[in-house]
């Protein structure tokens, strides 16, 4: 074989790398979803062929997200459970998964009647400067 031909041979290999890499599925982890929510997902990512990994509890989460190293998180964030926050926060500070786009979403946290009515705050309470969080 010429030097030529080794050269042809290597950029045939790399071609077909490179298409092998560009048709594998993407892999999304899914956590904390609503039965609802993984429904619709799931039938929108059936749909573009992704690999899709539900984990079901943030405690498990953060592990889960390191092993997989996905191309994709969405991440159900909730005021009253701050599990996902705190998933949210450690995916960020972590230089392996920082750059993992995350996207979050909410769902409605419980309707039922608070046994206690809830106190309006005061007006020193309601414009007291507050911290300011930043996330990149």
């Amino acid at each position: 074989m010429t030097n030529a031909n080794a050269g042809a041979f290597d950029n045939a290999d790399a071609r077909e790398t490179l298409s092998r890499a560009t048709t594998a599925a993407q892999k999304v982890v899914i956590v904390n979803g609503t039965a609802e929510v993984l429904g619709l997902l799931e039938n929108a990512l059936d749909a573009g062929h992704y690999d899709v990994v539900f984990v079901e509890s943030s405690a498990h989460a953060y592990s889960q997200i390191k092993r997989v190293r996905p191309d994709l998180v969405i991440l159900c964030v909730r005021v009253d459970d701050g599990d996902g926050l705190q998933v949210l926060s450690m995916l960020k500070l972590d230089d392996d998964t920082r750059a993992i786009p995350i996207l979050t979403y909410t769902t409605e946290g419980n309707t039922e009647e608070p046994d206690e009515e809830i106190a309006e705050p005061s007006d020193n309470e309601m414009f007291a400067p507050k911290p300011a969080v930043w996330m990149n």
